[in-house]
């Protein structure tokens, strides 16, 4: 369902930027059967479609919740703040103004170098869980060593275990 709406409005909108959220199914999470397939079809139209895809997966923010925000039995709730939260950053830049990647077209000019690479690993600092009201300072150089830990970020696998072609992080 989601991919032929995506589909649609590619048709529709075809000189709109297209930015989706996908969040890739884990069995920490859900022991769903179908998951995994929708997952692995909906890839090609993500590639074909899209514009920018932040892909999330359910068992790194359940790690998330586990080890770094120490919940002993995370809930969708607690996974879904996490998620909102990330969406939120990211949009930032088109709810107050700012002057680098004002907006999606030039988030995607500036962070997409070939049109099929559109895919970003997001990381977000600092995590908090729902309900927190723990306030502590941080400095810049903190927040993005935060950002860049294999522990805050939303794909389970280590960004500095790797090479990046781009990357963007917002304050």
């Amino acid at each position: 369902m989601k991919t032929l709406s995506i589909s649609k409005i590619r048709e529709e909108y075809s000189d709109s930027i297209i930015k989706t959220f996908s969040v890739v199914p884990s069995p920490k999470v859900s022991d769903a059967v179908v998951e995994p397939y929708n997952a692995t079809l909906s890839v090609h139209q993500l590639v074909e479609n899209t514009d920018e895809t932040f892909c999330i997966d359910n068992e790194a923010l359940y790690d998330i919740c586990f080890r770094t925000l120490k919940l002993t039995n995370p809930t969708y709730g607690d996974i879904n703040h996490l998620i909102s939260a990330t969406m939120s950053g990211v949009t930032t830049c088109l709810r107050f103004p700012e002057q680098l990647n004002a907006d999606l077209r030039k988030l995607a000019v500036n962070m997409v170098p070939f049109p099929r690479l559109h895919f970003f690993m997001p990381g977000f600092a600092p995590l908090t869980s729902r309900g927190s009201q723990q306030y502590r300072s941080l400095t810049v150089s903190g927040l993005t060593q935060q950002m860049f830990d294999a522990k805050n970020t939303m794909a389970a696998c280590d960004p500095c275990h790797g090479r990046s072609l781009t990357v963007a992080t917002g304050f």
